[in-house]
């Protein structure tokens, strides 16, 4: 289904690990900041997701919330352009989370990669509970409560978006036949006016009677362009054109981001439990310092012996911050000792700087109005529960736990 981008809707979140740090900025919100101006996009703060590995330790996760949620206000995620909302403020996840349970094979969970890998990397903590088995399949009702079509996710995600897929594949499968879905599929056609009833049930026939691909294409095209019908009619006409039952929930696809080429002042991932971040809200002092003090070359031993920019952390860090002409300088000052270590750094400090400037400000805003805040997170946690409660309703419908 190739929806036009402004009919797209984009689903992301992140647990909340307190104050975010260049890391997450570039490896997470600069994408942000792009989806919102271009999808219909819900960003969530995951704080059911904390528990499966907090569980123990939940005293940290209120605070943690409200940092992170300052910092993307701070980088400029705009509650007027995307929804922003804290999971547990929106129930719903959880009971489509449960309804999801009982049709979702064990074995699909088990031999998700990331359950394994995390019990070995976290062994210190206790992961043999049923909340961290089944956290994928939360994520799968985070997406498909609010019909999600495009989840944002780095490489290693992909596979959590497959689950997904196959997850809304066999609900559709066993409750997409919604009593008098016929009858409901053509009162939807009748709505599209003479001329597009008349073009979708001949584009109808010609992909189910010849097997024309083409015309499914065309027919799910126009489906697309429909100002005057709803979102439930729209699918429930994707699956009679198709033959199928109504698509309750539609599978997402993944939209690939770019890895983080964010480096840690030590050369590897930053990360917190390296201990090798900048935070957004750092300090121009300790940021300036931190810089400053990093690793380099440990075979340019004095400012007079030549260097390898490759075997140096502040080079990556050129390659984040700095132009072709100031990587050149670079170059051809630390192979020849022609310019020292702390000199390298300078056009580093300064970019940095420059970058976090403007968070700085904004994030001052925020601090100094807590209930601001808490006023955007409430709005935004509204506004998707009534997305929410609206799929839910349909869910329940088709399962036959619609008693009113």
């Amino acid at each position: 289904m190739n929806l036009p981008a402004q009919n797209q809707r984009v689903l992301s979140g992140m647990r909340p690990t307190g104050k975010l740090h260049l890391g997450h900025y570039h490896g997470v919100l600069k994408n942000w900041l792009k989806l919102q101006h271009e999808y219909d996009c819900f960003f969530f703060v995951a704080d059911w997701h904390a528990l499966t590995t907090e569980y123990d330790n939940t005293g940290i996760i209120q605070e943690s919330v409200w940092e992170m949620v300052i910092d993307w206000l701070a980088a400029g995620v705009n509650p007027g352009s995307a929804r922003l909302f804290v999971q547990s403020m929106v129930p719903e996840h959880a009971e489509l989370h449960l309804l999801l349970s009982m049709s979702t094979p064990l074995g699909w969970l088990e031999r998700v990669p990331t359950y394994k890998d995390q019990q070995e990397k976290l062994k210190e903590k206790d992961l043999a509970t049923y909340g961290f088995l089944g956290y994928p399949l939360l994520q799968s009702a985070d997406i498909l409560i609010y019909r999600a079509t495009q989840v944002p996710v780095g490489e290693d995600q992909v596979v959590h978006v497959e689950l997904t897929r196959e997850v809304a594949r066999r609900f559709n499968h066993l409750y997409g036949r919604e009593p008098g879905f016929e009858e409901k599929a053509e009162a939807a056609v009748k709505k599209m006016g003479k001329k597009g009833a008349k073009l979708y049930h001949n584009l109808r026939k010609a992909f189910q009677e010849q097997g024309d691909h083409e015309a499914l294409e065309k027919a799910r095209a126009l489906l697309t362009e429909q100002q005057n019908i709803t979102l439930g009619d729209r699918e429930r006409l994707f699956g009679y054109l198709e033959g199928g039952g109504k698509i309750i929930l539609p599978e997402p696809q993944a939209l690939l981001t770019p890895a983080s080429k964010m480096p840690g002042l030590d050369g590897q991932k930053m990360s917190k439990s390296y201990g090798n971040t900048i935070a957004l809200r750092e300090s121009p002092e300790e940021v300036e310092k931190k810089l400053r003090t990093m690793p380099t070359d440990t075979k340019r031993v004095r400012r007079d012996d030549p260097g390898n920019p490759a075997d140096c952390p502040v080079w990556q860090l050129h390659q984040v911050y700095s132009n072709e002409e100031v990587k050149a300088w670079v170059q051809e000052g630390c192979t020849t000792a022609g310019i020292g270590c702390i000199d390298c750094k300078g056009p580093i400090i300064d970019a940095v700087q420059a970058e976090l400037k403007p968070i700085h400000e904004r994030a001052q805003e925020f601090i100094q109005q807590p209930q601001l805040v808490r006023n955007i997170i409430a709005e935004g946690s509204e506004e998707a529960r009534d997305v929410a409660r609206e799929t839910l309703g349909e869910v329940r419908q088709a399962m036959g736990l619609s008693y009113s």
